[in-house]
């Protein structure tokens, strides 16, 4: 049985066995809570119905609303407030204490950041860049917006790293959320990997500035769109994000783990570059190298038009790295891991 916190969590999976155990009694506290999974095979569905908490599948149609805008609109919430928690995320104790007083107080703004401390080597970092989200919303007065970046398949049914949108300025709350998964590095990489497709995609062509400005008031004494901006414009952002966490934010003092920690945000972001640099080149070049993956191009018939995209795709095809590039960036993409172990989480 859920506890009284009048707040209704919902938990989006894709094959999180191995994270769920960790995930669910960490949302004891709360007075109800919904997985739902989008066709997992690895008995994700049987981990959570143990646990007590209802299953509600997923199947995306392809267009918006995408997943977490969808659990605000069908499923059957009893509260207004919901609180968003990925399967490789858990509440900390403090988190669900100030929850429940912020809940008991009354809440003055419509929706609160909650941050992310990274778990890494079996420890929570004390230091480095944590992330944030707007995890705790109220539903009446915020929803997902519909971002155009149907193109990008990588990023698939959830949406990519963007915030809800609503009225009001957001608020802030002082605890975390551990974020901590259990599951092999590979699966790690192959998500980042799409995460990295999808920024590549909105960066080479301004969707992410309009994203970014898109974004809720209220975060810091600068503002977070503000500090996005800057950070979006600066050169050599993969060395520049190394040492925001390892030496800004004294990452170093946590050991092999911050420097792990550092890299990893160093390699997203070079991988961010090197894929819109393959792409700019890609789209520049006249010669299309053909794709491992698919047959040759074949001459058009006669009396055909001439014209349309100069990589040999239709205008309309999805974004993804594989299609779009044909240079060093590809040979990170098709990962075998993940139709094994795909991550369902937005980070």
């Amino acid at each position: 049985m859920m506890g009284r916190i009048p707040v209704s969590v919902v938990v989006m999976t894709k094959n999180e066995a191995a994270n769920l155990p960790l995930c669910l009694p960490a949302l004891a506290d709360f007075a109800e809570c919904f997985v739902v999974d989008s066709a997992s095979d690895d008995g994700t569905a049987e981990i959570a119905r143990a646990h007590g908490v209802p299953v509600v599948p997923f199947h995306w149609n392809g267009r918006y609303p995408k997943k977490k805008q969808w659990c605000l609109d069908a499923l059957p919430l009893a509260h207004d407030w919901v609180l968003f928690v990925d399967a490789d995320e858990r509440p900390t104790r403090a988190l669900v204490a100030e929850i429940a007083r912020l809940m008991a107080d009354g809440p003055s703004h419509p929706a609160y950041w909650i941050d992310g401390r990274p778990v890494l080597h079996g420890r929570a970092l004390r230091f480095g860049c944590w992330n944030r989200k707007l995890a705790l919303l109220d539903r009446r007065r915020m929803r997902y917006p519909e971002q155009p970046d149907l193109d990008v398949a990588a990023m698939w049914e959830v949406e990519g790293h963007y915030q809800p949108s609503g009225e009001g300025t957001a608020g802030r709350l002082r605890h975390p959320m551990d974020h901590g998964d259990v599951k092999p590095l590979s699966a790690w990489f192959d998500r980042h990997n799409r995460y990295s497709d999808w920024e590549a995609a909105l960066r080479a062509d301004g969707r992410m500035e309009r994203l970014i400005d898109g974004e809720p008031r209220g975060c810091g004494p600068v503002g977070r769109p503000l500090l996005k901006r800057l950070f979006q414009r600066l050169p050599a952002r993969p060395l520049w994000a190394f040492l925001h966490a390892y030496v800004l934010r004294l990452g170093l003092l946590d050991g092999a783990a911050g420097l792990d920690h550092a890299l990893a945000r160093a390699f997203y972001y070079w991988q961010v570059g090197l894929k819109m640099r393959a792409t700019a080149r890609a789209q520049n070049s006249s010669v299309r190298i053909p794709s491992i993956h698919s047959p040759p191009p074949q001459a058009p018939p006669i009396g055909s038009p001439v014209g349309g995209a100069m990589d040999g795709r239709s205008p309309e095809a999805p974004y993804s790295s594989t299609s779009a590039m044909r240079s060093p960036p590809s040979a990170f993409n098709r990962s075998k891991v993940r139709l094994r172990t795909p991550g369902s989480s937005i980070r």
